[in-house]
């Protein structure tokens, strides 16, 4: 019998809801190379690849930990702190349905797999242009298993902030502030660019993060529509709120533009993209059309805020996963307590509707996740760099990550300088389009 036929053979699996699952878990993946593209355009050209090859990275480092153990950490039992090995290199993990849902388990574990990879991916965009590719490897590999497992277990596996009533649709908790508090660390540990604040460091293609935030918004859709698990009312819902959200986010965003630049920036739409995605991510299902609209439009200004002050700091958190994933999923985790609202999600009110308990549940999210996520990371990471250097020496970030770390370019425009690099073998010699 054929993989499928077996599926349909196992009572409680619903074929409707697992193709559309399927479909969702293709859209998510999408997004790790989406994101690739958006945060290469955001760096200098001589750093084009390596940044996309973080995100690549991401795929095949965070595919085989969350198989191996971060699955089973984050979903087997329901331990208040994490969960067990019984689904260690998915042992029991099959046709059957996941509890609580129609859909296979093995469709369950790939999408869920799809949420560790682009969050490891999220969490490079703070140290692009300075760490080597090899220490990036080993943090993704073990970041994976100990900051975003924990936090999906908290959040979504039977956790102490999922028993306690904390509401988070598709990842507001694990993979939003997980990724913007954990960014906001490494940045602290592996220091700034050393051209930060005596250069500008602008993004060389605008294109390239238009593209790149459509194809993210696109997969989104995905991403919060399939946290329903099934092609029923939570689904449906969380899919138009993430169509709307962000159009709202982009709205205020041109306003905001305008009134402190006179022009609405390509940079600052495609921000914008992410910022409504980001805060809609957690409330999705949870939230009505009108309500999702409103979070858009707020959610624009403290992630707005945070990057003109971010700009103004010495804290070189490279391309802002904090004030766009950290901060946004933040409102959003927060904007659950005051409207969420039973008519739409059948679960519980906010605090607008009579249940302000709910705001209480959302604000001990709001604390706990990031403190986690920042203080592990920044020991993890501590640890790490007492071991091994994770960031590229001055001369080869001057040199560009690219031919360093890659041996390759992203632009090749024909002859260009010639850079003589030492191997074991002796000097090699290699054009570049651009050494500077």
């Amino acid at each position: 019998m054929s993989g499928l036929g077996l599926s349909a053979a196992v009572a409680g699996i619903d074929t409707g809801d697992t193709a559309w699952m399927l479909v969702a878990t293709a859209l998510v993946l999408m997004m790790t190379p989406a994101l690739g593209l958006f945060y290469a355009g955001l760096v200098r050209s001589k750093n084009t690849l390596n940044t996309f090859m973080m995100c690549v990275a991401a795929i095949a480092v965070a595919a085989v930990t969350w198989a191996a153990v971060g699955y089973s950490l984050a979903f087997d039992g329901d331990g208040s702190i994490i969960g067990g090995f019984g689904n260690a290199f998915l042992s029991g993990v099959d046709f059957a349905p996941r509890e609580g849902t129609t859909i296979p388990e093995l469709v369950f574990f790939a999408f869920q797999a799809t949420f560790c990879i682009i969050t490891v991916a999220l969490v490079s965009g703070a140290v692009v242009e300075r760490m080597r590719f090899g220490p990036f490897l080993v943090f993704a590999a073990l970041w994976s298993v100990l900051v975003y497992a924990v936090l999906a277990h908290w959040a979504f596996g039977g956790g102490w902030l999922m028993a306690g009533g904390t509401l988070d649709f598709a990842g507001g908790v694990p993979v939003e502030m997980g990724s913007g508090f954990s960014a906001l660390a490494a940045a602290l540990v592996v220091g700034a660019r050393k051209d930060y604040g005596r250069q500008a460091l602008l993004p060389h293609n605008a294109i390239y993060v238009l593209l790149g935030a459509g194809l993210l918004w696109f997969g989104w859709f995905g991403f919060n529509g399939g946290s329903g698990f099934s092609t029923g009312d939570p689904s449906v819902l969380a899919f138009t709120n993430t169509l709307l959200c962000p159009a709202c986010t982009l709205v205020v965003w041109f306003a905001l533009d305008l009134l402190r630049g006179r022009k609405v920036t390509a940079i600052g739409a495609a921000t914008a993209i992410v910022v409504g995605c980001v805060a809609i991510t957690p409330a999705g299902g949870y939230v009505s059309p009108g309500w999702a609209m409103l979070l858009g439009a707020l959610a624009a200004l403290p992630s707005y805020a945070v990057i003109v002050w971010r700009t103004r700091t010495g804290v070189d958190e490279t391309l802002d996963v904090l004030a766009a994933h950290g901060t946004a999923g933040l409102f959003g985790i927060l904007f659950i307590g005051f409207f969420a609202e039973t008519a739409w999600n059948g679960v519980s009110d906010g605090l607008f509707y009579g249940n302000a308990a709910q705001l209480g549940d959302q604000a001990l999210a709001a604390l706990a996740a990031p403190a986690y996520a920042f203080i592990a990371t920044y020991v993890l990471l501590r640890v790490m760099g007492a071991v091994m250097p994770l960031r590229a020496s001055a001369r080869d970030e001057a040199l560009g990550m690219d031919v360093i770390q890659h041996g390759e370019e992203a632009y090749v425009t024909g002859e260009g300088a010639i850079l003589v690099m030492p191997d074991d073998d002796g000097a090699v010699e290699r054009p570049v389009a651009n050494p500077a």
